[in-house]
């Protein structure tokens, strides 16, 4: 195989050294490569850090300092038109290119429902499973991208997620900080002739459940497990190996499983996946937060969200990247008899910024000890509207569940207009 590669690539450098156009082709071939990459740099995404656990916003985004309700820490400035927590001074050197929506009011406030209605944008019903928004872009993006061997979706140390109506093809992709596929691991395959008879058997029994005309299911659980062959074999596989990045790099974003997981989203995204959940969970402080803040959660969170905004903006990717850290809820204004903040989700805040939306603002406000939100509110569906228009999904999409019913895009939410440019 080497010694045709060796003969074939002779042979056509002999016919390009023949004539005069030998130069201008290769640097054609070059213009080429360096075109596929700016396509790739160029292509819309989204990078979800998921706090799960409903992180305490009120002293994150939107500290109330000298109220009941205020807690210990103190705002500080930042590069935008905003102030944060000062336990985050890193992330506030870059708020020029995110901003806070401090009016957030999402009903749930029970983790499962909260974290759903977040994802979705939609409450849970019994009558439909709707989608994760990660799942909508895979749909709506991933499928436009032929190029892409890998999930469209992928999930990083995440809880999951369900992709409802729209197949399990666009279901998220779990693997963890170290970049391991659940329940897939190339150590049992060392032998290629092996594999490739099991893929070959593998591939009769799909075929034979497919013909079955059991509906939807066979065709889509065949697609995942191309997906999955795909994965094990594709050289977009090495996204997953952040110890490629030079050291400086990997010393920005910190030794932390959140700062891996941040630098393995950049290079998925990079390689072209729309799509990438990072999670972060711990942050049901019902007890002790301030000190569980300060010490562990802020600062871990300071050094990968900066990182992660830094490093996109530096290669050029930020513009078309957006990135969005929020858990299913924020916590209560009112500081518990254990010194921590329970579930509140009527009024509180989610970050956001790139994709071309205004950054260095906050949108929205709450009252002065945080209770409830001064002004207009937004729900989930309008931070995922304002996602979608960023990375160029049609705000008027419908897709359509099992049953037949019309389902709206981010269930019919409006962009949050001080955000878009």
């Amino acid at each position: 195989m080497f010694a045709t590669d060796q003969t074939s690539r002779r042979h056509f450098m002999r016919h390009m050294a023949a004539g005069a156009a030998t130069l201008p082709a290769l640097q054609f071939l070059s213009h080429l490569e360096a075109n596929a990459q700016e396509v790739r740099r160029r292509g819309k995404a989204v990078i979800l850090v998921w706090l799960g656990g409903g992180a305490p916003t009120i002293d994150m985004w939107d500290l109330k300092p000298g109220t009941n309700t205020g807690g210990e820490f103190k705002p500080i400035d930042t590069k935008g038109d905003l102030q944060i927590s000062e336990h985050l001074p890193k992330t506030a050197m870059m708020m020029d290119e995110l901003s806070v929506v401090r009016a957030m009011s999402s009903i749930e406030a029970d983790h499962m429902r909260g974290r759903y209605f977040m994802k979705t944008g939609y409450r849970p019903e019994v009558t439909a499973t709707h989608p994760d928004f990660g799942s909508v872009v895979s749909y709506e993006l991933g499928t436009q991208r032929p190029e892409l061997e890998i999930p469209a979706f992928i999930s990083i140390g995440g809880g999951g997620g369900q992709s409802g109506y729209l197949g399990m093809a666009h279901a998220p992709f779990e693997v963890s900080s170290n970049g391991r596929i659940k329940n897939a691991s190339l150590d049992r395959w060392t032998n290629p002739q092996r594999l490739q008879n099991r893929l070959e058997m593998l591939g009769v029994l799909e075929q034979n459940f497919i013909k079955s005309g059991r509906g939807d299911a066979p065709k889509a659980h065949a697609d995942v497990y191309d997906k999955a062959v795909s994965l094990m074999t594709s050289s977009q596989m090495d996204a997953f190996k952040v110890e490629q990045e030079d050291q400086a790099t990997r010393d920005a974003y910190g030794t932390a499983q959140l700062g891996r997981s941040l630098l393995m989203a950049r290079r998925l995204v990079e390689r072209g996946v729309p799509f990438v959940e990072v999670g972060y969970g711990g942050w049901d402080l019902h007890n002790d937060v301030f000190n569980s803040l300060a010490n562990d959660k802020l600062p871990t969170l300071d050094a990968g969200l900066s990182a992660v905004t830094a490093d996109l903006k530096q290669r050029g990717m930020l513009q078309d990247t957006v990135v969005v850290c929020m858990g299913e809820f924020g916590r209560t204004p009112r500081i518990n008899q254990n010194v921590g903040r329970d579930h509140w989700a009527r009024s509180w805040s989610v970050l956001i910024g790139g994709g071309g939306l205004t950054g260095g603002i906050a949108v929205g406000k709450t009252s002065s000890d945080g209770m409830r939100v001064e002004g207009p509110s937004f729900l989930p569906g309008d931070l995922w509207a304002t996602v979608a228009q960023a990375i160029g999904i049609p705000l008027n999409t419908v897709h359509t569940s099992k049953t037949g019913r019309p389902m709206k895009l981010a269930n019919g939410g409006r962009p949050i207009a001080e955000l878009i440019g």
